[in-house]
């Protein structure tokens, strides 16, 4: 009874602390898959969570190294892309948001040998907002996406040695949209008559939706307080990727400066390995291993069913991502029938290489968990991090140049998360 007194208090507690950690991990990731209410011994229960991030990422030394304008040469050297020169704006500026994540799921038990579980929650996500008033805004105004995710898994065990064998499958199904503004011209003293009315913003919409599923393993010796699970998900193709491209306040000679766009991307598979074990009376041990496929989100390009012309250009959102590796460690401890505590670290493979703002990170993370009655349970969980230095300029993809629009360099940057959470089970 003891050992299965520490799984129900202390493991979930220890979920909710690894979700305050790595909700800032590279690539989309916000809150990622997680299945975790899936092995609630209860034959009934229900959580709702939500996790609050704050990043702090400061881009510093940004030059504007593409000062040409769209159509005229405006404040720039010539008809191009790079907004006009942007050298005499400040060189430095905030680029994150705040964001929210939330989760609910609800998990059953039929029989002695089938749990199922139906959850709500968004896994992908990103929003940089650094705004028109710095030297990069060629590159980046705003850029928001977002995610919803509706998944069913159930899992079927049985006995094997010491303890059960669980096999796990799911689906889902997933929404993903967003948005990314740019500075294409710049009308900074640029007369009435000539455009100087307009903001020189383009804007790209966005909107896709797939198919996902899940297959794993897992293995659990509750007189230990064991459990092992490898839990692969499937990547989601976007195969409908379609919005639409907004030139209205941009100048030129094009006739037609809305138009539709599509696509294609397709969101990470993963594959993550979790292992939580009793170590000493009332201490458990956990730890996780998740490797994301953020490669194959390289250059998206969009372009309007002509294929793109002069008049309706393709554009394409530049990520270059390499491979997501997240690794994680801690101890937790049931301090008497309704409290338990627990820390962690956490460290996180930056995705960025040469382009982008997402480097490695580490995140310290620790929580408490109440339990006024056997039937309830209340999760408080925070982490502090470490958002490691690095720099973004041109690099070679395919034979192209990507990234030649602007450069700057960002130093260690702090974040922090606070996760809370209720369960109800019986």
């Amino acid at each position: 009874m003891a050992h299965e007194n520490l799984k129900r208090g202390v493991f979930a507690l220890a979920a909710g602390i690894l979700v305050a950690s790595a909700a800032h991990a590279g690539g989309l990731e916000r809150g990622g898959y997680n299945i975790d209410l899936l092995f609630d011994p209860s034959d009934y229960a229900a959580e709702a969570t939500t996790t609050y991030v704050h990043p702090q990422r400061e881009l510093k030394n940004v030059r504007d190294t593409n000062t040409t304008s769209a159509a005229f040469p405006f404040n720039g050297t010539g008809p191009g892309t790079g907004g006009g020169n942007l050298n005499s704006r400040p060189n430095s500026v905030e680029d994150t948001e705040s964001y929210w994540v939330p989760r609910v799921g609800i998990k059953a038990r039929f029989g002695e040998d089938v749990d199922c579980m139906a959850d709500y929650s968004q896994p992908w996500g990103a929003h940089t907002n650094p705004g028109v008033n710095w030297a990069g805004a060629n590159n980046n105004i705003e850029t928001k996406v977002e995610s919803d995710n509706y998944a069913a898994t159930c899992s079927y065990k049985f006995d094997m040695g010491q303890g059960q064998f669980r096999v796990i499958g799911g689906v889902f199904y997933q929404e993903v949209g967003g948005f990314k503004e740019r500075l294409v011209q710049d009308f900074t003293g640029v007369p009435p008559a000539f455009g100087g009315l307009q903001s020189g913003i383009g804007r790209l919409d966005l909107q896709g939706d797939g198919w996902g599923w899940r297959a794993g393993v897992g293995y659990e010796i509750p007189e230990y307080a064991v459990r092992a699970s490898l839990v692969y998900n499937s990547a989601v193709d976007l195969d409908n990727l379609a919005g639409t491209i907004d030139l209205r306040n941009v100048r030129g000679p094009a006739p037609v400066n809305f138009y539709d766009v599509a696509g294609f991307a397709s969101m990470p598979d993963s594959l993550e390995l979790k292992v939580q074990s009793g170590i000493a009376p009332g201490w458990v041990a956990f730890g996780s291993v998740k490797w994301t496929d953020w490669s194959q989100l390289q250059v998206l390009k969009f372009c309007p069913p002509s294929g793109g012309t002069l008049e309706q250009p393709c554009t394409s959102l530049d990520l270059l991502y390499r491979d997501g590796w997240t690794i994680s460690g801690g101890v937790g401890h049931k301090f008497n029938e309704q409290w338990s505590g627990a820390v962690s670290l956490t460290w996180d493979r930056g995705t960025s290489h040469g382009y982008g703002t997402q480097s490695d990170t580490w995140a310290l993370g620790t929580g408490v968990a109440y339990s006024p009655t056997k039937n309830v349970e209340f999760r408080l969980a925070g982490a502090v991090g470490i958002l490691t230095s690095g720099s973004s300029g041109a690099v070679n993809f395919d034979g192209q140049v990507i990234g030649d629009d602007v450069s700057y360099d960002y130093g260690n940057d702090f974040f922090g998360a606070i996760s809370t959470a209720i369960k109800v089970k019986f």
